[in-house]
């Protein structure tokens, strides 16, 4: 059931460091709007359905690097895409993946605008020659097509990998502008289920650029210090809607809007 939110709401003149994640971040660049109205009000989009398969193939993909990041092992599609590197061992792993569902990962203080830009990474590799870290990002998916990293959807996951290589370099780390995508593609090419999904799993490498981050984080402030509700992306099919809606409840006299 929807309901307004009453934690976690900005309010100004407030000293203490507001958390603003990777999602809100993206939440913003989609429709300032949708942005200024869960984080200012307490009115958020409505929840989507989980993708629970897709956490399932994250979730055991973690559980296999782990195995050999205690082994300090590379992984067999490391060695078949021939990247020099074994997955990262850091006592604070477990808190940047949040294995304790805690909703906050890794996180900075953006001392300039007191905002806390936090993100739940996937996972880290060592280059086992230079010695810098590389962000990793599990991906399920289910296509014919071959998989990239174009497309609309594609642009919002090389934007999340670049937020999480801008806050761990903010942390002190040797963070490499390369990072990679580990996508398990499952098969729909096989003559029935049988109780088993079968994958392909493909790595893509993506060259990072951080230098639009720290201007958004300023707008974000500005917005957030802002007591006018932002104008909506004509993208934004939330804020279409709810246009849509209050048109047609003034045409019509819906009874029930």
């Amino acid at each position: 059931m929807a309901q307004k939110r009453r934690t976690n709401i900005y309010k100004s003149g407030d000293d203490a460091p507001f958390n603003v994640s990777r999602s809100k971040i993206a939440l913003f660049l989609e429709c300032p709007q949708c942005f200024w109205l869960d984080r200012k009000l307490g009115i958020a989009r409505p929840d989507s359905i989980p993708f629970n398969l897709n956490n399932a193939v994250d979730h055991l993909f973690k559980k296999e690097f782990d195995v050999l990041r205690e082994q300090k092992q590379p992984h067999r599609l490391m060695l078949f895409y021939r990247i020099p590197a074994i997955p990262f061992w850091h006592p604070d792993l477990h808190i940047w993946r949040d294995d304790f569902n805690k909703k906050l990962g890794a996180i900075t203080l953006h001392k300039e605008t007191n905002l806390n830009i936090h993100g739940i990474i996937d996972d880290m590799w060592q280059d086992t020659q230079t010695g810098q870290l590389y962000i990793v990002d599990y991906k399920a998916t289910s296509t014919d097509f071959p998989i990239s990293l174009d497309g609309k959807w594609k642009e919002g996951y090389k934007r999340q990998m670049e937020v999480y290589q801008w806050i761990f370099r903010r942390l002190g780390f040797d963070i490499s502008e390369t990072g990679y995508f580990v996508f398990a593609n499952a098969s729909k090419n096989k003559p029935g289920f049988h109780n088993k999904l079968e994958f392909e799993n493909t790595i893509l490498e993506h060259q990072g650029n951080t230098a639009w981050i720290e201007p958004e984080i300023f707008k974000i402030k500005e917005c957030l210090e802002s007591e006018e509700l932002p104008e909506a992306k004509t993208t934004c099919q939330y804020c279409n809607y709810r246009k849509l809606i209050k048109k047609e409840s003034f045409k019509n006299q819906l009874s029930f809007i």
